[in-house]
């Protein structure tokens, strides 16, 4: 069956992406270096809520996912989806925030964390030096430069950090078992794996974070050689290994490192610091900076990878009249990459670092506590209206043909999407409004004391970064549709209207 009208397709693009390709982008982007700390630092009970949040939320999350990129696998994925269902509207609001979380990722939690781990592994660098911005810049850009080349070259740059990223985990963690049987495993020994309200919603919406993704690679759907048969596949697998590329490293940090010990910017690296100082000697040093260079190299792929994808998905939806300028949609003749969008993510990136360190007043684990949760919360709240497109789609579109379907069909797939609904909704309250629910429910919450910052200082940067992102989002839609329809009636000799009550719009 035909599928239903979408985006004009983009002229140039190659197909250069294979089954192993779109699992290897997918480990790249979703397994999240930076969040294996945060999430270790809710101590034992982290590694109960990542295997209860596995069943409960990463799985009916990738079947309805598997069965929707299947279906609609055109260039620019969940834009094309958001459209279809809800309109042109919904769909450049949604695809901004889902975009923008990724510049601010970049410019943010990545580039501090790798920044954190180069001055202390490899080369100080100092806080708030030449050498600490210059090092971010260049963290930032080369990221940018590794979305504008071509894809068929810049895939092998992700997959290679993909390679490195899962390398990097199986080292740590093959030590940390070393490390436990020379000494025993008295951090397991030390803290309790009980699951307790309060633990749950700290890692929630982190949790929720380090999950989604997995269908990003298909906004580069006209690029795959056979997506219907591939994005099932590839988002089951890339799933499973991401499960067990946050479990096994956050039992071993917990294993490793002392009870209480724990941060989220430090929490990889510091524990690797302390079990091959013990396992390896004299060669721990070497093996330490090789371990953080992998490390920083494997955040900076990371950050490409979702470049890649995002910044794809931005340009389709600014070429489809839903960003500002339609310019800004233009792929690249010889490259058949979107260059500008590229362009604009790299100085997006660039100012949100620069406003991170000049507006967030505290030490490092502070600001990236605080920048993470921006990042957490803008992808999270895009989900708020992606998940029910799929189910509107579902329901509206069942002639298109689905070569992947969902256990128990309509029904199975009703209840999947609204169980993941349910969680984005829970994940992104707690992410934007932390310690509300906890008094609710008689938990005492020291914000202070959890955050590093005054609560008007947090929610100043989150609740006002998500209102300005809201802001912008629809002005831009407004202004390209505005200057499309004066463009339009110019060129007709009339004086311009914007229409209203169309479908699409």
């Amino acid at each position: 069956m035909s599928v239903p009208a979408s985006p004009a397709p983009v002229p140039h693009l190659r197909r250069s992406l294979r089954r192993f390709d779109i699992v290897a982008m997918g480990v790249a982007a979703v397994i999240s270096f930076d969040t294996i700390g945060q999430i270790a630092s809710g101590g034992g009970q982290a590694a109960t809520w990542i295997a209860l949040i596995a069943v409960a939320f990463l799985v009916p999350y990738a079947l309805v996912f598997a069965e929707t990129g299947a279906a609609f696998p055109q260039e620019g994925g969940p834009y094309v989806w958001v459209k279809l269902a809800l309109g042109r509207g919904p769909a450049a609001v949604t695809t901004l925030f889902y975009w923008v979380t990724n510049p601010i990722w970049l410019g943010g939690s990545l580039v501090f964390i790798a920044a954190e781990t180069w001055d202390g592994f490899v080369f100080h660098l100092g806080t708030g030096t030449f050498a600490d911005y210059t090092f971010k810049l260049l963290f930032i850009w080369a990221a940018i430069l590794t979305a504008v080349i071509s894809l068929r070259r810049g895939k092998w740059i992700t997959t290679a950090g993909a390679a490195v990223k899962v390398l990097a985990i199986a080292l740590f963690t093959a030590t940390a078992l070393a490390y436990g049987d020379e000494h025993g495993f008295h951090g397991l020994d030390q803290t309790s794996f009980s699951p307790t309200t309060a633990g749950f919603l700290a890692l929630v919406p982190v949790l929720l974070f380090a999950y989604v993704g997995f269908e990003a690679p298909n906004a580069a759907g006209d690029e795959m050689h056979d997506p219907q048969r591939d994005v099932p596949f590839s988002i089951g697998v890339s799933a499973l290994i991401a499960a067990c590329c946050y479990l096994l490293p956050v039992l071993a940090i917990l294993a490793a490192a002392p009870p209480g010990k724990v941060t989220g910017i430090g929490g990889f690296m510091d524990a690797a610091h302390l079990v091959y100082t013990d396992v390896y000697g004299s060669w721990s040093g070497p093996l330490l900076t090789a371990t953080a260079v992998m490390f920083v190299f494997a955040l900076l792929t990371q950050g490409s990878a979702w470049m890649i994808v995002s910044d794809r998905m931005q340009a389709m939806a600014a070429a489809d009249g839903g960003f500002f300028s339609r310019s800004l949609g233009a792929f690249h003749p010889r490259l058949s990459t979107p260059v500008r969008m590229n362009v604009l993510s790299g100085l997006t990136a660039t100012v949100f670092m620069i406003a991170s360190m000049t507006l967030i007043h505290g030490n490092a684990a502070a600001v990236f506590g605080v920048v993470l949760t921006v990042a957490i919360t803008t992808l999270l709240l895009s989900y708020l209206t992606v998940v029910p497109a799929l189910l509107v789609l579902r329901l509206r579109h069942p002639q298109v043909d689905r070569p992947y379907r969902v256990p128990f069909g309509t029904t199975g797939f009703k209840v999947y999407a609204a169980l993941v609904y349910a969680w984005i909704v829970l994940g992104s309250w707690v992410a934007l409004f932390p310690g509300t629910l906890e008094p609710l429910l008689g938990i005492s919450y020291d914000f202070q004391g959890t955050w590093g910052v005054s609560r008007t200082t947090f929610e100043v940067f989150t609740l006002g970064s998500v209102v300005l992102l809201l802001a912008v989002g629809v002005a831009g839609y407004t202004v390209n549709r505005t200057s499309s329809a004066a463009a339009t009636n110019g060129a007709a000799g009339r004086p311009a209207v914007v229409s209203s009550g169309s479908r699409e719009d």
